[in-house]
Parts: structure tokens; C-alpha cells; sequence
């Protein structure tokens, strides 16, 4: 990485200081305001020169499309969308890191999944939470699983049936119905367990 200018230090400083403590980047505005520029124009110059020194990467048409190296990435990383049939680590899939230590949970999380909806509200995982996966291709009756049915992947607590070919994924709000899985018949597989939430501060 190229030598960065006293400026361009405090602003990389910044971004690792507010993944730290939030477990996504800065907008330009935030930048803009903490380093006392008139505009989030200023932060869009530094950032674009960090990115010229290999100090961070950008990731277009996003307002937090912020980035450290592979080599500088904090902690755990934090998985956005998955696409249908894609790996859940697959590079795109992940949205950013957060700097938490994988051991801090037990065993140890793997990565952090973007909670989307409220099939689970009733045991205090909300939407935007951040769950602690570990990632295991094994799950016990009554854990929290991320699962993936015919590419897609959801959240549910794992239930065996009666008959070893089914198994049932349910939710943790009246509102929505478990899903019964044929395991002759559907494309079924375990990507982890949970072993945490995490609540973001938005």
C-alpha cells in the first residue's frame, strides 16, 4: 500500500473505529461530519484516493459501499443476500465484516448472517439482527438453523420427524407455518448453526 497522508490516515482510522463498533461502514456523510468537511463531495475525494493506495476498496452505487482489503478485513464476515444456489461464503455474498471475535460465542461463529423478516421475533431475532453462524453441515432437533431449500436460504429452528426421510423448519412466530421438508424429494441442506444474535445500532 502506497504511504497515506496524515488526513488520509485519520479517515482510515475512522472507518476501522466505526466497523468496530457497528459492524458496517460509514456513509460519506458520517465522514464528512467527523472530519469537519463542508460536504460529503470532501469524504468522496479521500475515500476515492484511499482506494487509489489500496487502503480500502469502493463498492459502486452503494451509500455504505465501503471496504477493507482481505488483508486488513476485521473479525467475521458479515453475509448479505445469498443467490439461489450460491455458496454462502461465495466472495459476493458478503456484505462487509464485523470485528468480533469468533471465539466470543460457543463454538465458535464462522460468520454473521443479515437477518431478513420476522419468522423468528418470538425468541429476540428481529430483522437486521446480525446471527452468529457456525457452520456445520449437522444440526440437532430444536436447534436454530440457517438452512437452504431448492437455493434459498432461511433461518428456522430444526425439528426431525417421524420418519427419518422428514424433517421440519419452524418458525418462531405465530404468524408464519413451518416448512416440512421430504428429504427424498426436496434439495435440503444445513449451512450452520446459531450460536448468537447480535443487534445492530441503525
Amino acid at each position: 500500500m502506497i504511504k497515506l497522508t496524515s488526513r488520509q490516515e485519520e479517515i482510515l482510522q475512522y472507518i476501522k473505529e466505526y466497523l468496530q463498533e457497528t459492524g458496517f461502514p460509514p456513509t460519506r456523510s458520517d465522514i464528512a461530519k467527523e472530519m469537519g468537511f463542508k460536504s460529503p463531495n470532501a469524504a468522496e475525494d479521500h475515500l476515492r484516493a484511499l482506494a487509489r493506495k489500496g487502503a480500502i476498496e469502493m463498492i459502486p452505487g452503494a451509500s455504505r459501499g465501503i471496504k477493507l482489503p482481505i488483508n486488513e478485513q476485521l473479525g467475521l464476515p458479515i453475509i448479505g443476500q445469498v443467490a439461489a444456489g450460491s455458496p454462502i461464503l461465495a466472495e459476493e455474498s458478503i456484505a462487509n465484516y464485523c470485528d468480533v471475535p469468533p471465539d466470543l460465542f460457543n463454538p465458535a461463529a464462522d460468520y454473521l448472517l443479515s437477518v431478513k423478516g420476522t419468522s423468528m421475533i418470538d425468541i429476540g431475532i428481529h430483522e437486521d439482527d446480525l446471527l452468529a453462524v457456525h457452520k456445520t453441515s449437522q444440526a440437532t432437533h430444536g436447534e436454530i438453523v440457517v438452512a437452504r431449500i431448492d437455493g434459498e436460504v432461511t433461518v428456522k429452528r430444526f425439528q426431525t420427524g417421524e420418519t427419518k426421510h422428514m424433517v421440519y423448519l419452524l418458525p418462531e412466530n405465530s404468524e408464519f407455518s413451518p416448512i416440512e421438508v421430504d428429504l427424498r424429494t426436496d434439495d435440503f441442506e444445513i449451512e450452520g448453526i446459531s450460536v448468537g444474535v447480535i443487534r445492530r445500532k441503525i
